[in-house]
This record gives structure tokens, sequence and C-alpha cells, in this order.
């Protein structure tokens, strides 16, 4: 008897637990190919970009559309699929057809048989396997048989295998569940963390990489510090033993990049030996550039207390110091090994107008203290759980969003990445006006602008040569001054276009003496001899 063939249309999510935009592949999509796998069936996986660049929907007994955005987010060179998007595809969808994500919980779901809300792939198996297609969350042996059977979708994405990063999963659910964690967030409502053994997320990770995956990303999880840890009363006591073992193995694996997702501030602070522990084995065996996201939300006590948020300000302080002595030495790829997250959320119950001033209060102790914080991620809260009655002013919000990147992010930058730092690796995506964009791969990266226009899709090392509140503008390096072209040349520090032209006719450029006769400034000179090659 043939096997039941279905569509899997990956029009990628982003969540707090689950990246999936582009250079990123969601663990949600591959649990989702692993359950029609598991059930029997055959998986045509496609993405919305496949489909953007005018791919044909193929036929299928079974149509599954996978998209959504729970945190907004500014996306380089694709984007979750839209509504409009998934409305337009929906007609020439074939067979009974599920959606999940986001968008389930959208209008133009409706027209879906099965909109799913929990676990679509969970769902999807049950479907498959002839029960009622009800929502309910996979169970453990599941979730890892998936895992592993839905592995190769890997391999059809466009990205593979660079700069795809692969996210692997630890737990679901909060070791805050019993007095239902923070009021905005869904991770409580899960309840008692499931927790992956570490020989499960290894086995994982291990068929990625024998697969081609060279990046991954251990994430899903509400605190990475906590991993292992079944301490449900209070603020959970890391086991240190447990972490840095998965981590010294997941190293000998030899990734190209090794990054983490969340970690509570609380659990830092409060339990320092242990964590510190963890820090130095996430500095020593993880990939520079690597990023804690710590859940601030807010430095206001009325609302930590009325929103019941994990941290208080001194406990986020104290993080922010333990990781930063443990973590902001350079590593081999230009960055500090491993830095501290904020994430800032207005719109929370009980803010009153000096909260924001508290926020900016907070922040601002953390540039005068000379503490590094990799990136602020400041955003609305959104009623995935409940409904807010604070009302967010839509324009004073922007400009306190606008005075914290001004103010703080800007300089934070320019202490992070100074002029001159060269950084390692990084993928060129696209060119848009005249200037290359690209960014290291993994966690939060910095948005790079090389200003003029060169090839894509391709790694190349930058020098960094000037900062804007959130991104860098950088050259490569070495910068090939004998092969470039004009515009190129002009876009060096203190160059411009009448120096670029004596550049062009003086070449070849086969010495720093030659450059200076060419430029005329001793000083100019100088600064360029250590980012040009004379080849």
């Amino acid at each position: 008897m043939p096997s039941v063939k279905v569509l899997l249309i990956d029009g990628y999510i982003d969540d707090p637990a689950a990246l999936g935009v582009p250079p990123y592949i969601s663990p949600m999509v591959r649990s989702v190919a692993g359950a029609a796998k598991d059930a029997g069936a055959e998986v045509e996986y496609v993405t919305i970009d496949n489909i953007r660049k005018g791919m044909g929907i193929p036929k299928a007994a079974v149509s599954v559309v996978l998209s959504g955005n729970t945190v907004p987010g500014r996306y380089l060179r694709s984007m979750p699929m839209s509504l409009n998007e998934i409305s337009a595809i929906l007609p020439k969808l074939s067979g009974w057809k599920l959606i999940g994500g986001s968008s389930a919980s959208s209008d133009v779901a409706e027209a879906f048989d099965f909109s799913i809300g929990t676990d679509l792939a969970a769902s999807l198996y049950d479907g498959l396997t002839g029960k009622e297609v009800n929502e309910r969350a996979r169970t453990l042996d599941e979730w890892n048989r998936w895992m592993l059977l839905g592995a190769d979708i890997v391999k059809e994405h466009q990205d593979h295998p660079q700069p795809l990063i692969a996210e692997v999963e630890t737990y679901r659910g909060c070791h805050r569940f019993m007095t239902g964690g923070c009021s905005y967030c869904i991770e409580p409502m899960k309840g008692r963390p499931l927790m992956r053994s570490p020989a499960d997320i290894l086995e994982e990770a291990s068929r990625l990489r024998d697969l081609g995956v060279r990046n991954v990303r251990i994430g899903g999880q509400t605190c990475i510090i906590s991993y292992g840890s079944e301490d449900f009363l209070g603020i959970p006591k890391p086991k240190p033993d447990i972490v840095n073992g998965l981590f010294k193995e997941l190293h000998e694996m030899r990734f190209d990049v090794l990054h983490v997702d969340n970690a509570n501030p609380s659990v830092i602070s409060e339990h320092a030996d242990e964590s510190v522990s963890i820090l130095r084995s996430l500095t020593k065996y993880c990939t520079s550039g690597n990023v804690l996201a710590l859940g601030m939300e807010s430095a206001d006590p009325a609302v930590i207390g009325a929103n019941n948020l994990n941290s208080s300000p001194e406990q986020v302080m104290d993080a922010v110091r333990m990781i930063n002595r443990v973590g902001s030495e350079r590593g081999a790829n230009g960055m500090p090994k491993l830095l501290p997250g904020l994430n800032l959320i207005s719109g929370l119950d009980g803010e009153t107008p000096m909260t924001n001033d508290m926020n900016v209060r907070f922040l601002n102790e953390l540039l005068s203290e000379g503490l590094m914080v990799r990136r602020i991620n400041i955003r609305q809260v959104l009623p995935v759980r409940r409904e807010f009655k604070t009302k967010v002013d839509h324009n004073k919000f922007k400009l306190y969003k606008r005075s914290i990147r001004e103010n703080i992010d800007a300089p934070m930058l320019r202490k992070i990445v100074p002029t001159g730092t060269i950084l390692k690796n990084a993928y060129l995506e696209i060119v848009d006006n005249g200037i290359t964009f690209g960014r290291q791969i993994g966690t939060y990266p910095i948005l790079i602008g090389i200003p003029y226009r060169t090839d894509v899709n391709r790694f190349c090392d930058i020098i960094v040569t000037d900062h804007g509140f959130r991104s860098i503008t950088g050259i490569e390096y070495p910068f090939p001054v004998n092969k470039a072209n004009m515009n190129a040349i002009s876009s060096l520090p203190g160059i411009g276009k009448k120096r670029a032209a004596k550049i062009m006719l003086a070449r070849p450029i086969t010495s720093a003496d030659c450059l200076r006769k060419a430029v005329g400034d001793d000083a100019v000179t100088e600064r360029l001899t250590n980012m040009v090659s004379f080849e």
C-alpha cells in the first residue's frame, strides 16, 4: 500500500522559544516532518522562499503550513509568511489542510481543516494514524523520535549547508510553573519542565552534524543554566555537572558555531558558584559571540510584583556583572566570548509614567560601570496568554525606544566592537542601494553594512570602521586595494573620491610607501596600512 504524501510548507516561525527565519531552521518544522514519517507518510518539504521564487505548489494528500512570529523582528533577506501569502496559496493546497504556529490563531486559519495552537507535530501524527485531531503536547519519547526522523529535511533548506543554523531544544515548561511564572509567558502553562536527556540532545546534534549542519543553537528553554535541575520551589539550583558535560560533548562534535539561548538572572545571582561554573563552560566550549538573553522585562518593583517577574534589578545587575567577568574576553571570531542580552517589555500590569525612567536609569548604571550587554530587546507585550490593562502610548514608546538606542546601544556597541576590530567569517547576504549587508552566523549577530557593492552568498572577514545604533560599518579584510573598484576604494576611511582616483592611477600599490604617495596623508596611510592587502 503506497504511503500518504504530506506537503510541509515552512513559512518560518519567530518565537521566543524557537527561531526559524533563515538562516535558522526551526525545531518545530523538523518535528512535524518527523511526526509525519513516524506515521508512515512521505514528506515533501518546501520553504516559502522556494514558493516566492516561483516554485509550484506540489500536490499531496495532506498539506501542512507552519508560520508566524510572536516576537516582531526586523529581517534581512527573508521573513515569515504573511497572512496575505497564506491566503494566496490556500486555494492551491490539496488534501486536508493543517496550519500551525502563531498564524493558526489568525482569521485566515479558519479556512483550514485544522488550526493547531498547541503542537502541530502531535496533532498531525494523530490524524495520520487514524486518531481524532485534537490539541495535545507530544510525549518525551515522541519528541526525541521525531527530532531524529525529521532531521533529514535540513538538506532541502536553501541555506544548507551554510549558513544554515539549527536550533536544538533541551526542555519545555518553566521551573516557576507552580507560581504561574511571568504573567505574559506561556511556558509556565505547559507545567512541570519536561527535559530531554543529554544523550537525546547529543544524538539529535550528532544526526544534524552528519547531515552537514555546521551551526547549532542549544535553545528553546527558559533558562539554560537551570537545565537538569528539578528544583520547582523557589529559585532552581543549577546542576553544573549535567550542563558542563553536555556542552563538552557538543564542543567535541566541532560545529562551526555553537551558541545558546535564554537564562534566568535570578538563578545566576542566587546560585553564584554553580552558575559561574556553567558560565565558564559556555565560554570554554561555545563559539565567541555567544549571548545569554536575560529575562529582565522591567526595573520597576511594582511591575515586577504585579506580573510575578522572575528577577529583581539587583539580581539582573549581579548576573550581568558575572557574565561580563567570565565571558567578556575577545574570542577567535573577534567578538567577546559570552555576553548578556536584556529583554524589556512595555505594557505590563502596574506600569506608571515612571517605569520607563527606572528602566533607563538601570541601563545607564550598566553603561557607567563599563559593563557590556550585547543586545537590548525592547517590545510591547503581546496578549498570547491574557489581555493586559495597561495601554502603551505609541509615540512615547517610540521616543523611549529611540532614547535607549541612541544613548545606551550606540556607546555599548562601540565598546563591544571598537573601530579596528576584525570580525571573522561574516556571511554576506544582500545588496541594497549599493550597500552590502551581512552578519556572522549565530545568536543575535551584529548587522554589518559594507559601503559598497561586493559579491554575496559568501563568507569573508570584516574590519570595523564605524558604528550605528545597533549595526556597524566595515570593509572586507584585508581590503584588496589593487582589485577593488572606484566606489569601494572611495569608501575607505579618510579617502573619498579624489584620493580614490589617485590610488586607482597609482596602482599597483605594492607597499605602504606607494600608498602614502598616492594618499598624501601620513595619518590616513597609517590607518589604511593595517586594513589593505598589497597583492
